[in-house]
């Protein structure tokens, strides 16, 4: 098969792979789409540690059921279907109690952070067990489907952040997980969204998207313009999702008296954080890690529109020109947003 291969750090090479094969319990999927995430992006690197080469990425994709292993029951061959981008064992502690996105064997499709090598779905075929697959709703594109992982991811973070009817939110990063998370907060009630940013592009869409209000972090304070925007209070909530210091302080700073952070952004290992000032104020902390059992409910979401991902399309391309799409997308290239892939 034809597969888009990390030979080294920042070298793609679109050759020839050995066709996957399949354990008992898994299924052969000839990949129709699988959209580049930005962990892909700050991976090809090596900066994140996570994507040591030879390497097949990929982890957002959708397809087309080929072949099934003999313990396979609930999916038959020509299913179209998408699948889970973490692959948990089923058995330990945390799988047991539902937290599957904490499985303590948990390994991540395109992923080799040294103590496995996880071949991901840019290729034709990629080989998934059972338990990760979800059946695409009628109607829906391989595109679409394909973005249903960040769209879980964003969903996964709001269903984790105690959220009541009319509240005011404030997402820092309106990249695609903060444009995706602006729609879930949307859906889950919030009265008032504030997305911050340092794009003005992305304050547009945020604001197309269902925020109230944009704010460019590198013209305007944004504590005392939230502030100004609440009664002086601060946001009920926030969102951050970027993963530095100078985000979470501003979300931090952008919240009420007994407000509520969830950290979604990981983009630094580490960051300052003013630890007085959330124990003052009783600030509620959330960390949200991947997603948890969200995919159904996003499918139909994107299905029947509340979720509009085909916004955040910016291009569709062969997978043979792989290689030049995330070097644009590596260098920040202004416009891009999700890219996705067609073997």
């Amino acid at each position: 098969m034809k597969a888009l291969v990390l030979e080294e750090y920042n070298k793609f090479v679109y050759k020839e792979m050995p066709e996957p094969e399949i354990a008992s319990n898994e299924v052969l999927i000839q990949v129709k789409a699988c959209g580049i995430c930005g962990s892909d992006v700050h991976g090809m690197d090596g900066s994140s540690g996570r994507r040591i080469p030879p390497l097949i990425m990929g982890h957002e994709a959708s397809g087309i059921i080929v072949k099934k292993g003999l313990d396979v029951r609930n999916f038959s061959e020509g299913a179209r279907v998408t699948f889970d981008s973490t692959i948990y064992c089923g058995e330990c502690f945390y799988c047991r109690q539902g937290q599957i996105n904490l499985c303590d064997n948990r390994r991540v499709l395109g992923v080799s952070p040294g103590e496995y090598r996880q071949h991901g779905a840019f290729a034709e075929y990629v080989a998934v067990p059972e338990r990760i697959l979800y059946r695409m709703p009628e109607g829906l594109s391989f595109e679409q489907a394909a973005m249903v992982e960040p769209v879980s991811i964003a969903f996964h973070a709001v269903e984790l952040t105690s959220i009541s009817l009319n509240d005011t939110a404030v997402v820092v990063g309106a990249g695609m997980i903060g444009l995706l998370a602006i729609q879930a907060l949307r859906v889950a009630g919030c009265g008032k969204i504030i997305a911050v940013d340092i794009d003005q592009a992305k304050l547009d869409l945020a604001l197309q998207l269902g925020a109230n209000e944009g704010l460019r972090a590198d013209v305007v304070d944004v504590p005392n313009e939230v502030r100004r925007l609440t009664h002086n209070r601060g946001a009920d909530i926030a969102l951050e999702v970027v993963g530095n210091t100078a985000a979470v302080n501003t979300a931090i700073s952008s919240l009420r008296k007994g407000g509520e952070l969830t950290l979604v952004g990981n983009l630094a290992p580490t960051v300052e954080f003013p630890l007085q000032a959330v124990v003052t104020r009783q600030i509620a902390v959330n960390g949200s890690c991947s997603s948890c059992g969200e995919y159904p409910a996003c499918l139909d979401m994107i299905a029947d529109g509340r979720i509009n991902v085909g916004i955040l399309k910016t291009h569709t391309a062969p997978l043979a020109e792989g290689a030049a799409w995330f070097e644009r997308l590596y260098n920040k290239e202004p416009g891009l947003m999700k890219v996705i892939l067609e073997p």
